[in-house]
């Protein structure tokens, strides 16, 4: 167990900070499955910039690695363009 006052600090920022990684994580994956059901290309393209926004947010706070946003990106633009 911590004993110093700074490292108690850092075990509350911590579990704080993982909450928040775990609530953008969790909305992008809802976001990127509602839009992978999507059937109308016009719906999907308004959806899709929102949707990569998330993405891009993702791989700025390291919460998925850069190439994966990359190709998640790329996917989804392509199953968009396909509709």
């Amino acid at each position: 167990m911590a004993q110093h006052k700074s490292a108690k600090k850092r075990i509350r920022q911590d579990a704080k900070k993982r909450l928040q990684n775990r609530y953008y994580k969790k909305s992008a994956r809802t976001a990127i499955k509602k839009l992978r059901e999507m059937t109308d290309k016009a719906e999907a393209q308004k959806f899709l910039p929102k949707v990569i926004s998330m993405i891009d947010k993702l791989a700025k706070n390291n919460n998925v690695h850069k190439n994966k946003a990359a190709n998640l990106k790329g996917k989804l633009t392509r199953m968009v363009n396909g509709l």
